[in-house]
Parts: C-alpha cells; structure tokens; sequence
C-alpha cells in the first residue's frame, strides 16, 4: 500500500510540476502577440485511476471567435482603407462654402459674369471674369489631378498589400509542414499560434476561411471558394502595377488593353488566375483598393469631367429642340442641326408599337472608322448609340440620319426650320414608332477665334494647349470628355482681348449687356443633362440641372460618401474590438487567473509532497521492524 502512496504521490508531483510550468509559461507571455493561453489535459492511470499522469498540453481556443475575428478583421480593413481614401477624396474639393472651395470658386465667376452684366463697358470687370474664369478651370484641374494622384497611390498600395498577403500564404504553408513535422509539444503549440498569427494576418488583406485537416494542417480558401493553401503548397500573389495612372488608365480582363494592373494569383500546379476578373476578392485592404481604383476615384473623375464638359459647352452650345409638326397620318418633329459637330448628340425618343420608350442617340463622327462608344460614355446609358458621318452639308447630315434611322422614318429638309433645318416624320398608322421628341446640344461657334458671328455663345473654355479647341464632346480618336476636367483652360483669344467677352458682332456696341446676361444665366440657370455615370442622378440616371448646381452636387456627394464611409468604419471598429474581446476572453492570459491557478498548484504541490513523505516515512518504520 505504502508502494502505491509512494507512485501516487510521485505522479501527482510530476503531474503538478508540469501544470506549475504551463502556468509559468503563461504568466511570461502575457504580453506577448498572438500567443494563446496554454492548457495541461492530465490522465488517470493505475488501479482504479489511483494514478495520474501529465496528458497533452493545449491551447485555449474558441473557433467560432476565432473565425469570426478574421471576418470583422478583414470587414477593418476594408472599412478602413475606403474610410481613410473617401476622406483624402473629400478633402479635396475644400471646405464647402470656403472662398477657395471649388463651389466658392464656382460662385465667384458666377459673381463676375453678374457684375460684368451690370456694367459690360468695364475693363475691370471684364479682366476679373477672366481671372475668375482661369481660377475656376484651374482649381477642377487642381482637384482632377489630386484625384489621379490618389489613384496611382492605390495602385501603388495594391502592389504592396499583395506582396504582404503572398509572403503569408507561403508562411502559412511553411508553417503546416513544420507542424506535421514536430512531435514536441510546446513546440507544436508554439507553431500553431504562429500560424493562426499569420491567417489573422492574413485576413487583413483579403476575405478568407480556414479548414483544419486531420494531419493538422490548415487549408486557406477565399469566401468565393479558391483555395490559397493545401497543407504544404502555397498560391503565390502578384501584381503588375503600371505606376502613374492617368484618367484612361482603367480595368479590363484584356492584358493588351488593361491600364492598370491586375492580381493574379499562380497555383503550385503553374496555372495562373485573375483574381479581380473572376472577383474572387470580396473584403480586406485589397478588395478596398480594388473599389477605390475602379470604381470610387474613377467616377470622382467622371464627375469632375463632366463638370468641365458642362461648364464649357453651357457657354458654347445652343439648344435645339424640335417643333412638332403632323402632315397627315404622320407626325414628328422639325429642328435646326446647323453647325453640328462631332460629338453634338442627337437624341431622338420613340415609343414602339407595343409602348415601350426609348431613346435614340445619333452620334456625329468626321474619322474613320466609326469609333466604338461605350453607352456609358454618354447621358442615358440604356439609350440605343447610332453612329452618324458628317460630311460637311446639310443634305450629307439628312442622308446620314435617314440611313441611320431606318425606312420607318421620313428625313427630309426643313429650310423654313432654320440653315440646317430637317424634318422627322413617322407613320404610327403603318406600326412605325411614335416619335416623342427630338433634341440636341450644338456647338454653335466655328472655331475657337469666333467671338463676332452675333450669337451670345462664345468657347470661353476650350480643350488642351494655349491654341485650344473646341470642346464638342467629340469620340473622333477616343472620347475627348475622358480627363477633360485636366485640360480644360480659359481661350487666350478672351484673355488677349476681353472685349470678346461683350461685343457679338462689329455693330453692337460695347454697353451691349445681352452676351454676358447670356452666360450668367448659362451658368446659374439654364438646365443641362449629365450622365448618369457621374452618379449623381442616382443609378443609371441622367441628372438634369444648371452647371452652377451641378457642383454643389458633386461637392454634396463626396461630403455624404466620405461620411457615410467614416460611419461604416467607426461601426466596423466597433465590431472589430468586441470579436477580439471575445478571443482574449478564451485565449488570452489573464495574470489574476494564473495567480490563482499557481496557488492552488502549490498547494496540491506540498500535499503531494507530505503524502510522499509519510509514505516514506512508514515504509522506513516497516523496515526497521
């Protein structure tokens, strides 16, 4: 009996010695990152699990928090990537209603065009539009560029973030084999926490779950179902930055067209696959960057493109609207298309025979070939493009549109109707479509230089160099909108001679107000039509309403976006503190718990120790008798 006190008590001290080191162990830790509190399972043993033995030593793990703190770590990063950038976007544009503010700015040459009405014989006046004009192209430029500056750094960053998400997944794989490779303990749970370290790393970066393996490696795939890590074989991340973006530079699945780079990730079997064009990256800092540089920043572009686009032709395009006229059973409209130019979109609205409406767009083009538009690059996205080749006469533009149009249209000339006077007429009778209205924004001067045709509209901002054309929205050699906000500049025929910005012809005089009256109201009143690629219209709508409101919208939408994202982020935080407060609950080392745990450990310690005394003790008594 004494025998099997003396074993006992020998085990139980192996047993306590083992758990006092465990504890050790984590007390020493405690501030140590991503280790995870260590656990020592003991065995029963002997007769009637008289016995004990030290068992295996653990990790104290909760897998559902666990997992859920990769999701809201990737859900922060995310958040945080979008929140920082939308705020650097916003900031941008000034503080709203500041002097120096892009609507501040708008308000001041609007202001000018005001004065300049009152008194168009001012020379002052005259030279203070000019330099609020210059100002006002030149803070859009200011604020475009910064838009492209943001995007080559988001480009810049993906290629960072790629790189440190590759280094991970070969780490994680580097890891699996270690671990399958071990048969100490302490080591094997040493290397475990390092690899849940590098997946919660990992998942910073892009969205990703874990399945264990019966060996105990760890199999890494995206939400969307490719697989990153196979126990020891890791994908391995690149990405093909392209540096410095420019405002054509976008994503296609076309390696010959692409202007931005790509991540491709290439399996251990050498296959290689586009992660953005199969969409397999959903969350993290990458899939943030990702939106920023495709989708975010490119439409803050648009819309400042847009801006630029309006402001130019609100001063230099006249609006031609058709007039209904019915011959017969025929209905339709007439309208002036004198002067239209490449780019001047004709937009002509039908409803079919079965009520469906829907628009036309006529798109005049001088190059060859035909260019290829994409409906996004116009105001209605869902508008039906039908390129028109002007030759230079009014009967070549007639021609062109009836051919365009189909034999269920009649196009003929209208000269009672104006220079460029045509007819559009359809049969509802025989089932053509109804037309419902035709219209279109000319361009109504020649060349830049052409300030004394009598017409109020003059191209006080043009497109590119000191010489400048002519802004007609033109796709003759791609779309001349696409970085217009970067080149739009103030013509130096105005800024040589600010007379232009009042006389209309050699017989007005230079008190004649009716020019700048023009182009205030143009500015501050008149309603244009913007594409609904700006967003601002909401989705896939046009949105209609003056230059002048048109930038305050523009400044209200990143205001909201930069808002909006900043919230997101603070509840994503949120999230992200209590996921984490629940894995250190469970996993985390606690020093009051372990005090605890060391006094008891003690205590059983010394009993473990008097028991093997005693038995000692009488066991010697025996052995004296």
């Amino acid at each position: 009996m004494s025998f099997n006190a003396i074993n006992t008590a020998s085990a139980g001290l192996k047993a306590t010695q083992a758990a006092i080191g465990v504890v050790s162990q984590n007390i020493a830790n405690v501030g140590t990152v991503g280790y995870t509190k260590r656990t020592l399972d003991t065995v029963s043993t002997g007769v009637g699990n008289s016995g004990v033995s030290v068992g295996t030593i653990g990790r104290a793990l909760d897998a559902a928090s666990l997992r859920q703190l990769r999701m809201e770590t990737s859900g922060a990063a995310y958040t945080g990537s979008l929140s920082a950038v939308r705020t650097q976007l916003d900031q941008l544009y000034g503080t709203p209603g500041a002097s120096t503010a892009l609507d501040g700015v708008m308000n001041d040459f609007a202001q000018s065009l005001q004065a300049l009405a009152s008194d168009p014989t001012s020379a002052p006046a005259r030279a203070t539009v000019v330099t609020k004009a210059a100002n006002l192209a030149s803070t859009i430029g200011t604020i475009a560029q910064g838009v492209q500056d943001l995007r080559s750094a988001t480009e810049s960053q993906l290629g960072s973030d790629t790189a440190k998400a590759s280094a991970y997944l070969a780490s994680i794989a580097k890891l699996n084999t270690q671990i399958t490779g071990t048969t100490d303990e302490g080591a094997r749970a040493s290397l475990l926490d390092q690899r849940d370290q590098a997946v919660t790393g990992l998942s910073a970066f892009l969205d990703i779950q874990t399945v264990d393996q019966r060996d105990g490696t760890l199999t890494v795939i995206t939400t969307s179902g490719m697989t990153l890590v196979d126990r020891g074989a890791a994908a391995i991340l690149s990405f093909d930055g392209r540096g410095t973006l420019s405002p054509d530079s976008g994503y296609t699945d076309n390696a010959a067209t692409r202007g931005v780079g790509t991540i491709t990730a290439t399996t251990p079997g050498g296959s290689k696959i586009d992660l953005i064009a199969t969409q397999a990256i959903r969350s993290g800092s990458l899939a943030a960057g990702i939106e920023l540089r495709d989708s975010v920043l490119p439409q803050a572009q648009r819309q400042l493109d847009e801006l630029a686009a309006g402001l130019s032709r609100s001063l230099s395009d006249r609006s031609a609207m058709g007039t209904p006229v019915t011959t017969g059973t025929s209905s339709g409209f007439d309208i002036d298309l004198d002067g239209l130019k490449a780019g001047n979109a004709v937009t002509v609205s039908v409803r079919d025979a079965a009520g469906t409406q829907r628009n036309l767009v006529l798109m005049p083009y001088t190059s060859d070939p035909a260019p290829k538009i994409d409906p996004q690059d116009i105001n209605d996205p869902t508008a039906s493009i039908i390129p028109i080749k002007l030759t230079g006469t009014n009967a070549g533009l007639r021609d062109a549109i009836q051919t365009a149009l189909g034999a269920s249209f009649s196009v003929t000339s209208q000269p009672s109707a104006g220079t460029g006077g045509l007819r559009i007429l359809t049969d509802p009778s025989s089932g053509a479509p109804t037309l419902l209205g035709v219209s279109a924004s000319v361009t109504q001067l020649k060349d830049p230089n052409d300030f004394q045709s009598g017409a109020a509209q003059i191209p006080l901002f043009v497109d590119g160099n000191k010489k400048g054309t002519l802004y007609t929205g033109s796709f003759d050699g791609g779309s001349q909108l696409t970085g217009f906000a970067q080149r739009i500049s103030v013509n130096q025929a105005v800024v040589s001679n600010t007379a232009n910005l009042v006389t209309l012809s050699s017989k007005t005089l230079a008190s004649d107000a009716s020019r700048p009256q023009y182009l205030y109201q143009a500015l501050t009143g008149a309603s244009r039509t913007f594409a609904a690629a700006s967003g601002i219209g909401g989705v896939a709508a046009p949105y209609t309403a003056s230059v002048q409101d048109f930038a305050q919208r523009i400044i209200d939408a990143q205001g909201a976006g930069a808002a909006s994202a900043q919230d997101l982020d603070e509840g994503q935080g949120i999230a992200l503190a209590t996921a984490q407060s629940r894995v250190a609950s469970v996993s985390g080392v606690s020093i009051d718990e372990e005090m605890s745990k060391l006094v008891q450990l003690q205590t059983a310690y010394s009993a473990n120790a008097r028991v093997l005394t005693a038995a000692r003790d009488l066991l010697d008594t025996l052995l004296r008798i």
